[in-house]
């Protein structure tokens, strides 16, 4: 069964026999961890007891609601400010609050299709008024939520008070590799994120980079890598097989991978 696993860590940890698919920070440096293409999202402590908190195995949809009354269709990204979870959730194109304490869920942001159906947009509003494009990463300083918008090739604030919608840089439908500010700095599919509070960080994954975005002003550099050169995994310690190396800001997550 795919699940979504968290797991809160303050050194590296090394998850196996998984099928992970991310990880993320939140503003306080503590590491994520989420399996991919899951439809609930559960949570894994550090004793390795693993519970429920939201949606139900094998039921996508779109339903708020509390538990396991509640649908998502293939989240990815996941982080949190101590109180709430906020999620990508991939399929739906919406960004998605869970209370930690309930297991409640609600749209934060993102226009909701009928059914199973997913409404894709680049439109910035507040609520459902917004769209994303196969949003794929989040990571959050406390106050806002910063959203690696893939298909759209944009990062996106969103605050979480208001569900304000706002594109902080890129520019939708235009894929590059160009440093700039705001919609003059291009991406090509960035699928992960993470900020230190002053800047933001951006696996530019179709570019093979490592951006910077600085929240203030939304201008974009190249923190590492070249554009359109091809690379290798960082390979994991001797004795570690079939892991890829996660870095957040304060510690390596070993992923797994399915490579030999």
């Amino acid at each position: 069964m795919r699940r979504i696993l968290k797991r809160i860590a303050h050194a590296a940890a090394i998850v196996s026999a998984l099928s992970l698919g991310g990880c993320g920070s939140n503003s306080n440096g503590n590491s994520t961890i989420q399996m991919g293409g899951a439809k609930q999202g559960n949570v894994l402590t550090l004793t390795g007891t693993v519970s429920i908190l939201a949606g139900q195995a094998l039921q996508l949809g779109t339903t708020d609601g509390t538990g396991s009354v509640a649908r998502f269709n293939a989240p990815s990204g996941i982080t949190t400010d101590g109180t709430s979870l906020y999620i990508a959730d991939t399929g739906n194109n919406t960004i998605r609050k869970v209370d930690i304490a309930t297991g409640a869920v609600t749209t934060l942001a993102g226009t909701v299709g009928t059914g199973t159906a997913q409404t894709s947009g680049s439109t910035d509003g507040t609520g459902s008024a917004a769209k994303f494009n196969a949003p794929f990463a989040i990571t959050t300083d406390g106050t806002n939520l910063y959203v690696a918008d893939t298909n759209n090739n944009t990062i996106r604030k969103v605050v979480i008070a208001t569900g304000a919608v706002t594109t902080l840089a890129g520019s939708a439908g235009i894929p590059g590799s160009t440093d700039g500010i705001g919609s003059a700095g291009l991406f090509n599919s960035p699928s992960g994120i993470t900020t230190d509070g002053t800047d933001l960080y951006v696996s530019d994954t179709g570019n093979r980079t490592i951006r910077k975005v600085v929240i203030a002003t939304g201008a974009v550099t190249t923190l590492a890598g070249s554009a359109g050169t091809p690379g290798y995994y960082v390979r994991p310690p001797l004795g570690i097989r079939n892991f890829a190396v996660c870095w957040t800001l304060r510690e390596p997550i070993l992923q797994r991978r399915p490579y030999t």
